[in-house]
Protein backbone atom coordinates (compact mmCIF):
# COMPACT_ATOMS: atom_id res chain seq x y z
CA UNK A 1 0.00 0.00 0.00
CA UNK A 2 2.71 2.32 0.57
CA UNK A 3 4.44 1.58 -2.66
CA UNK A 4 1.44 2.09 -4.31
CA UNK A 5 1.20 5.54 -2.90
CA UNK A 6 4.99 6.25 -3.73
CA UNK A 7 4.27 5.53 -6.85
CA UNK A 8 1.24 7.28 -7.15
CA UNK A 9 2.92 10.70 -5.99
CA UNK A 10 5.68 10.26 -8.35
CA UNK A 11 3.49 10.37 -11.33
CA UNK A 12 1.77 13.44 -9.74
CA UNK A 13 5.02 15.05 -9.60
CA UNK A 14 6.24 13.95 -13.13
CA UNK A 15 3.59 15.44 -14.58
CA UNK A 16 3.73 18.57 -12.47
CA UNK A 17 7.14 19.51 -13.46
CA UNK A 18 7.43 17.53 -16.77
CA UNK A 19 6.30 21.71 -18.73
CA UNK A 20 9.61 22.72 -16.79
CA UNK A 21 11.88 19.97 -17.52
CA UNK A 22 12.49 20.31 -21.34
CA UNK A 23 14.11 17.93 -23.62
CA UNK A 24 17.72 18.98 -24.94
CA UNK A 25 15.84 20.01 -28.39
CA UNK A 26 12.98 22.15 -27.11
CA UNK A 27 15.76 23.86 -24.31
CA UNK A 28 17.35 25.64 -27.70
CA UNK A 29 17.40 28.76 -28.27
CA UNK A 30 15.69 30.92 -31.17
CA UNK A 31 17.97 31.08 -34.40
CA UNK A 32 19.56 35.17 -34.32
CA UNK A 33 18.15 36.69 -37.42
CA UNK A 34 20.57 36.36 -40.26
CA UNK A 35 22.26 39.70 -41.57
CA UNK A 36 22.95 40.67 -45.10
CA UNK A 37 24.29 43.97 -46.37
CA UNK A 38 23.03 45.72 -49.44
CA UNK A 39 25.73 48.09 -51.27
CA UNK A 40 24.35 50.57 -53.65
CA UNK A 41 25.80 52.88 -55.99
CA UNK A 42 22.85 52.90 -58.27
CA UNK A 43 20.18 53.45 -56.25
CA UNK A 44 18.67 54.73 -52.99
CA UNK A 45 17.47 52.48 -50.43
CA UNK A 46 13.98 53.44 -50.92
CA UNK A 47 13.64 53.26 -54.54
CA UNK A 48 11.32 50.68 -55.84
CA UNK A 49 13.77 48.48 -57.60
CA UNK A 50 16.13 47.24 -54.33
CA UNK A 51 12.57 46.79 -52.42
CA UNK A 52 11.92 44.25 -54.97
CA UNK A 53 14.95 42.64 -52.61
CA UNK A 54 12.69 42.52 -49.97
CA UNK A 55 9.55 41.44 -51.58
CA UNK A 56 12.25 38.03 -52.95
CA UNK A 57 13.34 37.32 -49.61
CA UNK A 58 9.45 37.46 -48.20
CA UNK A 59 8.28 35.26 -51.03
CA UNK A 60 11.40 32.81 -49.88
CA UNK A 61 9.92 33.10 -46.29
CA UNK A 62 11.91 35.24 -44.86
CA UNK A 63 10.21 37.99 -41.98
CA UNK A 64 12.52 41.00 -41.70
CA UNK A 65 13.62 41.63 -38.10
CA UNK A 66 12.66 37.75 -37.13
CA UNK A 67 14.92 35.58 -39.81
CA UNK A 68 17.14 38.03 -41.22
CA UNK A 69 18.46 42.26 -40.36
CA UNK A 70 19.41 43.88 -43.43
CA UNK A 71 22.07 46.67 -43.65
CA UNK A 72 21.66 49.13 -46.70
CA UNK A 73 24.33 51.48 -47.58
CA UNK A 74 24.30 53.53 -50.87
CA UNK A 75 26.44 56.04 -52.40
CA UNK A 76 24.38 57.68 -54.71
CA UNK A 77 26.65 57.49 -57.47
CA UNK A 78 29.65 58.34 -56.42
CA UNK A 79 32.12 56.18 -56.33
CA UNK A 80 34.61 57.44 -54.35
CA UNK A 81 32.11 56.77 -51.50
CA UNK A 82 32.51 53.16 -52.19
CA UNK A 83 35.14 52.10 -50.74
CA UNK A 84 34.29 53.32 -47.33
CA UNK A 85 30.88 51.79 -47.48
CA UNK A 86 32.39 48.27 -48.18
CA UNK A 87 34.64 48.62 -45.57
CA UNK A 88 32.10 49.42 -43.14
CA UNK A 89 29.32 46.56 -44.48
CA UNK A 90 32.61 44.02 -44.08
CA UNK A 91 33.40 45.12 -40.51
CA UNK A 92 30.22 44.21 -39.85
CA UNK A 93 30.46 40.40 -40.52
CA UNK A 94 27.52 40.09 -42.06
CA UNK A 95 26.28 36.43 -43.71
CA UNK A 96 25.83 37.51 -47.15
CA UNK A 97 26.69 41.14 -48.70
CA UNK A 98 24.39 42.19 -52.25
CA UNK A 99 26.15 44.62 -54.50
CA UNK A 100 23.86 46.92 -57.26
CA UNK A 101 26.42 47.15 -59.95
CA UNK A 102 29.80 46.03 -61.23
CA UNK A 103 31.99 48.99 -59.42
CA UNK A 104 30.16 47.87 -56.40
CA UNK A 105 30.75 44.16 -57.00
CA UNK A 106 34.29 44.77 -57.83
CA UNK A 107 34.94 47.51 -53.92
CA UNK A 108 33.38 44.65 -52.33
CA UNK A 109 35.16 42.31 -53.61
CA UNK A 110 38.92 43.87 -52.83
CA UNK A 111 37.13 44.31 -49.10
CA UNK A 112 36.64 40.66 -48.67
CA UNK A 113 37.69 37.33 -49.81
CA UNK A 114 35.54 35.49 -47.36
CA UNK A 115 31.89 37.19 -46.81
CA UNK A 116 29.82 35.68 -50.21
CA UNK A 117 28.96 38.67 -52.90
CA UNK A 118 25.69 38.35 -54.96
CA UNK A 119 25.83 40.34 -58.10
CA UNK A 120 22.17 42.05 -58.56
CA UNK A 121 23.05 43.92 -61.81
CA UNK A 122 26.63 43.23 -62.66
CA UNK A 123 27.48 43.78 -66.23
CA UNK A 124 30.17 41.46 -67.85
CA UNK A 125 31.31 40.00 -65.10
CA UNK A 126 33.71 37.66 -66.29
CA UNK A 127 35.31 40.73 -68.93
CA UNK A 128 34.96 43.23 -65.58
CA UNK A 129 37.10 40.11 -63.57
CA UNK A 130 34.41 39.62 -61.34
CA UNK A 131 34.19 35.76 -62.11
CA UNK A 132 36.27 33.06 -63.89
CA UNK A 133 33.30 31.75 -65.61
CA UNK A 134 29.44 31.97 -65.70
CA UNK A 135 28.66 28.35 -65.18
CA UNK A 136 31.59 28.31 -61.79
CA UNK A 137 31.82 32.17 -60.58
CA UNK A 138 34.37 30.44 -58.06
CA UNK A 139 35.89 32.18 -54.91
CA UNK A 140 33.06 34.39 -53.08
CA UNK A 141 31.05 36.07 -55.68
CA UNK A 142 28.00 34.94 -57.71
CA UNK A 143 24.76 36.54 -58.87
CA UNK A 144 22.97 38.35 -61.94
CA UNK A 145 24.98 39.03 -65.22
CA UNK A 146 22.95 42.29 -67.29
CA UNK A 147 24.67 41.74 -70.49
CA UNK A 148 24.41 45.46 -70.88
CA UNK A 149 27.66 45.30 -73.50
CA UNK A 150 25.79 42.98 -75.57
CA UNK A 151 22.75 45.38 -76.13
CA UNK A 152 25.06 48.09 -76.89
CA UNK A 153 24.47 47.29 -80.98
CA UNK A 154 20.85 46.45 -80.25
CA UNK A 155 20.23 49.79 -78.80
CA UNK A 156 21.88 51.55 -81.38
CA UNK A 157 19.83 49.51 -84.22
CA UNK A 158 16.58 50.49 -82.47
CA UNK A 159 17.36 54.37 -82.58
CA UNK A 160 18.21 53.86 -86.40
CA UNK A 161 14.75 52.54 -86.34
CA UNK A 162 13.23 55.20 -85.01
CA UNK A 163 15.27 57.69 -87.06
CA UNK A 164 16.37 56.20 -90.67
CA UNK A 165 18.15 59.32 -91.47
CA UNK A 166 20.13 59.46 -88.56
CA UNK A 167 23.83 59.25 -89.14
CA UNK A 168 25.52 61.39 -85.83
CA UNK A 169 25.27 59.93 -82.62
CA UNK A 170 26.76 61.30 -79.41
CA UNK A 171 27.53 58.39 -76.90
CA UNK A 172 27.54 59.66 -73.17
CA UNK A 173 30.08 57.13 -71.18
CA UNK A 174 31.91 57.34 -67.78
CA UNK A 175 35.39 55.81 -68.33
CA UNK A 176 35.32 54.87 -64.30
CA UNK A 177 32.37 52.46 -65.45
CA UNK A 178 34.62 48.92 -65.69
CA UNK A 179 32.36 47.71 -68.54
CA UNK A 180 31.92 50.65 -70.59
CA UNK A 181 35.15 50.06 -72.79
CA UNK A 182 33.53 47.26 -74.23
CA UNK A 183 30.63 48.43 -74.59
CA UNK A 184 32.01 52.01 -76.25
CA UNK A 185 33.97 48.90 -78.77
CA UNK A 186 30.73 47.24 -79.75
CA UNK A 187 29.28 50.23 -80.65
CA UNK A 188 32.54 51.34 -82.45
CA UNK A 189 32.18 47.75 -84.28
CA UNK A 190 28.05 48.16 -85.19
CA UNK A 191 27.55 51.92 -86.28
CA UNK A 192 29.47 51.38 -90.01
CA UNK A 193 26.84 48.88 -90.41
CA UNK A 194 24.02 51.80 -89.36
CA UNK A 195 26.03 54.42 -91.52
CA UNK A 196 26.23 56.22 -88.34
CA UNK A 197 29.42 58.12 -87.29
CA UNK A 198 29.09 58.01 -83.31
CA UNK A 199 30.85 60.78 -81.05
CA UNK A 200 32.30 59.65 -77.57
CA UNK A 201 31.43 62.17 -74.61
CA UNK A 202 32.93 60.96 -71.45
CA UNK A 203 31.58 62.18 -67.97
CA UNK A 204 33.08 60.71 -64.65
CA UNK A 205 31.44 63.51 -62.19
CA UNK A 206 28.12 65.02 -62.10
CA UNK A 207 29.51 68.67 -62.34
CA UNK A 208 30.76 67.93 -65.68
CA UNK A 209 27.75 67.71 -67.43
CA UNK A 210 27.11 71.00 -68.91
CA UNK A 211 30.72 70.31 -71.16
CA UNK A 212 29.24 67.54 -71.97
CA UNK A 213 25.98 68.93 -73.12
CA UNK A 214 28.51 71.63 -75.28
CA UNK A 215 30.59 68.78 -76.85
CA UNK A 216 27.31 67.03 -77.87
CA UNK A 217 26.15 70.21 -79.65
CA UNK A 218 29.54 70.56 -81.33
CA UNK A 219 29.37 67.15 -82.73
CA UNK A 220 26.10 68.31 -84.55
CA UNK A 221 24.52 64.82 -83.21
CA UNK A 222 21.25 64.32 -84.00
CA UNK A 223 20.45 61.58 -81.32
CA UNK A 224 21.83 61.13 -78.22
CA UNK A 225 22.97 57.34 -76.54
CA UNK A 226 23.23 57.14 -72.81
CA UNK A 227 25.23 53.93 -71.64
CA UNK A 228 23.76 52.69 -68.35
CA UNK A 229 26.17 53.52 -65.61
CA UNK A 230 25.00 54.50 -61.91
CA UNK A 231 26.05 58.14 -62.22
CA UNK A 232 23.86 58.75 -64.70
CA UNK A 233 20.65 57.39 -63.16
CA UNK A 234 21.38 58.70 -60.01
CA UNK A 235 21.43 62.23 -61.72
CA UNK A 236 19.14 61.26 -64.26
CA UNK A 237 16.43 64.13 -63.73
CA UNK A 238 19.72 66.55 -64.52
CA UNK A 239 20.74 64.62 -67.88
CA UNK A 240 16.74 64.60 -68.84
CA UNK A 241 15.98 68.19 -68.22
CA UNK A 242 19.82 69.21 -70.62
CA UNK A 243 18.56 66.68 -72.56
CA UNK A 244 15.15 68.39 -73.34
CA UNK A 245 17.06 71.65 -73.45
CA UNK A 246 18.83 70.82 -76.36
CA UNK A 247 15.74 69.49 -78.03
CA UNK A 248 17.84 65.86 -79.21
CA UNK A 249 16.41 62.77 -79.38
CA UNK A 250 18.03 59.88 -76.90
CA UNK A 251 17.41 56.18 -76.21
CA UNK A 252 18.98 54.48 -72.58
CA UNK A 253 18.93 51.43 -71.15
CA UNK A 254 16.61 51.80 -68.07
CA UNK A 255 12.96 52.66 -68.65
CA UNK A 256 13.18 55.23 -65.66
CA UNK A 257 14.69 57.87 -67.75
CA UNK A 258 11.96 56.86 -70.25
CA UNK A 259 9.00 57.06 -67.54
CA UNK A 260 10.29 60.80 -66.47
CA UNK A 261 10.53 62.34 -70.33
CA UNK A 262 13.11 60.17 -71.91
CA UNK A 263 12.29 59.05 -75.65
CA UNK A 264 13.04 55.30 -75.52
CA UNK A 265 14.32 52.78 -73.89
CA UNK A 266 15.20 49.40 -73.52
CA UNK A 267 17.54 47.18 -71.13
CA UNK A 268 16.26 44.61 -68.16
CA UNK A 269 14.03 44.77 -65.95
CA UNK A 270 16.37 45.76 -62.64
CA UNK A 271 13.49 45.29 -60.37
CA UNK A 272 13.17 41.80 -61.62
CA UNK A 273 16.91 41.37 -61.26
CA UNK A 274 16.87 42.49 -57.56
CA UNK A 275 14.06 39.94 -57.01
CA UNK A 276 15.98 36.65 -58.26
CA UNK A 277 19.13 38.14 -56.35
CA UNK A 278 17.20 37.16 -53.09
CA UNK A 279 17.08 33.15 -54.54
CA UNK A 280 20.94 33.51 -54.03
CA UNK A 281 21.00 35.15 -50.95
CA UNK A 282 18.28 32.39 -49.58
CA UNK A 283 20.88 29.43 -50.82
CA UNK A 284 23.50 30.96 -49.47
CA UNK A 285 22.22 31.27 -46.02
CA UNK A 286 21.38 27.74 -46.38
CA UNK A 287 25.07 27.06 -46.94
CA UNK A 288 25.94 26.85 -50.82
CA UNK A 289 28.84 28.14 -51.64
CA UNK A 290 28.51 31.52 -54.46
CA UNK A 291 31.50 30.23 -56.25
CA UNK A 292 29.25 26.73 -57.05
CA UNK A 293 25.80 29.22 -57.99
CA UNK A 294 26.06 29.83 -61.59
CA UNK A 295 25.15 32.92 -62.76
CA UNK A 296 21.81 34.03 -64.55
CA UNK A 297 21.34 36.19 -67.38
CA UNK A 298 18.17 38.13 -68.17
CA UNK A 299 15.30 36.85 -68.85
CA UNK A 300 13.01 39.79 -69.31
CA UNK A 301 14.03 43.00 -71.34
CA UNK A 302 11.68 46.07 -71.69
CA UNK A 303 10.95 48.44 -74.96
CA UNK A 304 9.42 51.74 -73.32
CA UNK A 305 8.45 54.61 -75.56
CA UNK A 306 7.30 57.99 -74.81
CA UNK A 307 4.83 59.36 -77.15
CA UNK A 308 4.57 62.46 -75.60
CA UNK A 309 8.03 63.24 -75.65
CA UNK A 310 8.45 62.24 -79.38
CA UNK A 311 5.66 64.48 -80.27
CA UNK A 312 7.24 67.22 -78.42
CA UNK A 313 10.33 66.66 -80.82
CA UNK A 314 8.44 66.20 -83.78
CA UNK A 315 9.07 62.46 -83.94
CA UNK A 316 6.81 59.97 -85.52
CA UNK A 317 7.67 56.44 -84.20
CA UNK A 318 7.16 54.37 -86.69
CA UNK A 319 4.87 51.50 -86.15
CA UNK A 320 7.33 48.35 -86.34
CA UNK A 321 8.49 50.00 -82.82
CA UNK A 322 5.35 50.91 -81.29
CA UNK A 323 3.86 46.82 -81.71
CA UNK A 324 7.08 45.89 -80.26
CA UNK A 325 6.91 48.19 -77.40
CA UNK A 326 6.09 46.68 -73.86
CA UNK A 327 4.45 50.08 -72.75
CA UNK A 328 3.96 53.22 -74.92
CA UNK A 329 4.32 56.47 -72.67
CA UNK A 330 0.76 58.61 -74.32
Amino acid sequence: MVQALLAFALAILVVCLGPLVSSPASAQQPASPRHIGILLVAYSPEDKQPQELRRGLRDAGYTEGRDVVIEWRSADGDYDQLPRLAADLVQRKLDVIVADTTIAVLTVKRATSTIPIVMALAADPVGSGLVDNLARPGANVTGLSLMTADLSDKRLQLLKEVLPRLSRVAVLWNPGTPFHATAVQDLKDAAPALSTELTFVAVRRPEQFGHAFLAVSRAHAEALYVLDDPLFMTHRATLLERTSKVRIPAIYGQREFTDQGGLISYGTNFGDMFRRSAGYVDKILKGAKPGDLPIEQPTKFELVVNLKTAQALGITIPESILVRADEVIR
